[in-house]
């Protein structure tokens, strides 16, 4: 997986602008090419001090829904009123979203100053080391010296990809959090669940409580042997804490937790599907399982996941005709959208805009959705790794049929194309249906959707 890095050694100004900072962040090697070692982000933080080490650290990993998760941890423990700091992958419209303080995202001054907080040691690391420091490794560190100078209670620290060598695996976490896991960047992590299952477990330390969501045999077994190797303690998903029940409400969910210490009844999860529903679960025991052996107080707890939002998750951004986001990008995440969309709306006919990445499995993603879209616009977000609007228009009509499928490469365009079927019920044989558009296929393209539109006072 090493690849000869194109980034220059020339060491970095100190910035002015939020402008500025982007563009040397994004002329650092990319996300998207991986060295799988830990070697440049330890030497990062050892010159920096170990911030990492200055407050205890929630860890999340998983396939799916670790941003959501992430962000329900930070409020529950905010409702306890702990300063948080919390760092989450990919950004759905930019950048400052990766690293929050007490539950905001950073201000673009605030990012500026991280950025120059770390940027005069940047070269001491690329001048040692084989490949210089990459985007991600470089926004890690800057996140736990802002986290260091806060300063923050706790962390929620979700990783990048995979776990053992993601870069944010130099934590030694109280908490390690593993959700659901599937296949997903198959070809950086493995292409089966097992073999991802063995690098995601990298980030169960040494006297952690692991919280593991639900899992197939195969990927327990391998959790519960890297719990057992380290001497750390799992609970389960399904049997030290899970969802005892949940029922679809306007605007979310209503659900009921089993948590580690005691059961929460009666919580209205403003976030809609099973999926949101175990994530809420995860959260909980999560939490329970950093603040000790008392159970939580279930008034704060209701109080708090009635606050939580996840943009970009099956989040409603306009109405007539309604216009859905939902970041789902690999077949696992479609499959929870395709039930999510089921169990919560009755839209007829619902379009979806979708835009994937080239090196996804859209095919698996395409599969999963069919079944509920009554057409699909083919379309593609700005950046260099999309995928044609045309190549995914070919698998789409190998699996939608010709009559369901319409390729506008450009978004604003396929979205606009889309509202008009959503509007114009009778043409699927709906004259009386509530038509509604799903923007979904890539985080990059859900977030370049909500620039669209949201307008900037709605956006948080």
């Amino acid at each position: 997986m090493s690849e000869t890095p194109e980034a220059p050694r020339s060491a970095p100004r100190l910035a002015e602008t939020y402008a500025e900072v982007e563009d040397a962040l994004l002329s650092r090697w990319p996300e998207t090419r991986l060295e799988p070692s830990l070697d440049r982000i330890r030497a990062f933080v050892e010159v920096l001090g170990e911030p990492q080490t200055g407050y205890p650290v929630i860890h999340l990993t998983g396939t799916n829904g670790k941003t959501s998760t992430s962000r329900m941890i930070d409020t529950l423990l905010r409702a306890l009123d702990l300063r948080t700091g919390r760092f989450t992958s990919p950004h759905v419209e930019r950048m400052t979203e990766r690293i929050s303080v007490d539950g905001e995202p950073l201000t673009d001054e605030e990012f500026v100053h991280a950025f120059n907080d770390v940027a005069p040691y940047i070269q001491f690391v690329d001048d040692d080391q084989d490949h210089p420091l990459s985007f991600f490794e470089t926004v890690v560190a800057m996140a736990f010296a802002a986290f260091a100078e806060a300063p923050v209670d706790v962390a929620v620290v979700e990783v990048g990809m995979g776990g053992s060598w993601d870069a944010t695996n130099v934590v030694d976490a109280a908490v390690a959090v593993v959700g659901p896991i599937a296949v997903d960047h198959a070809a950086y992590l493995g292409d089966t669940p097992g073999k991802i299952a063995e690098e995601k477990a990298g980030i169960i330390k040494p006297g952690s409580v692991a919280v593991l969501a639900e899992q197939s045999p195969e990927v327990s077994q391998i959790l519960l042997q890297r719990v057992a190797e380290v001497g750390a303690t799992a609970v389960q998903e399904g049997v030290d804490f899970g969802v005892a029940s949940r029922l679809a409400a306007v605007g979310g969910q209503v659900i009921s937790i089993q948590g580690l210490r005691a059961r929460y009844d009666e919580i209205f999860l403003p976030l809609y599907g099973a999926h949101q529903a175990q994530n809420a679960a995860v959260a909980l025991a999560a939490v329970e399982a950093f603040v000790g052996e008392n159970p939580l107080d279930e008034d704060l707890v209701r109080a708090a996941f009635a606050e939580v939002t996840s943009p970009g998750r099956l989040e409603i951004v306009r109405r007539s005709p309604t216009i859905v986001l939902d970041a789902a990008h690999n077949p696992h995440g479609a499959a929870a959208l395709g039930e999510a969309l089921e169990d919560s709306f009755t839209f007829s006919p619902l379009i979806g805009v979708i835009g994937v990445m080239g090196d996804k499995d859209h095919e698996g993603l395409l599969g999963a959705l069919e079944a509920h879209l009554a057409h699909v616009v083919c379309t593609q977000n700005s950046t260099e790794r999309a995928m044609p609007a045309e190549q995914l228009a070919e698998a789409a009509r190998e699996i939608f049929g010709e009559d369901r499928v319409s390729v506008t490469p450009r978004l604003s365009d396929a979205i606009e194309a889309a509202a008009t079927l959503a509007e114009a019920g009778e043409a699927f044989g709906d004259p009386l249906g509530s038509g509604a558009v799903l923007v979904t296929g890539s985080v990059v393209t859900v977030g370049e959707a909500r620039s669209l539109l949201v307008r900037p006072e709605r956006q948080r």
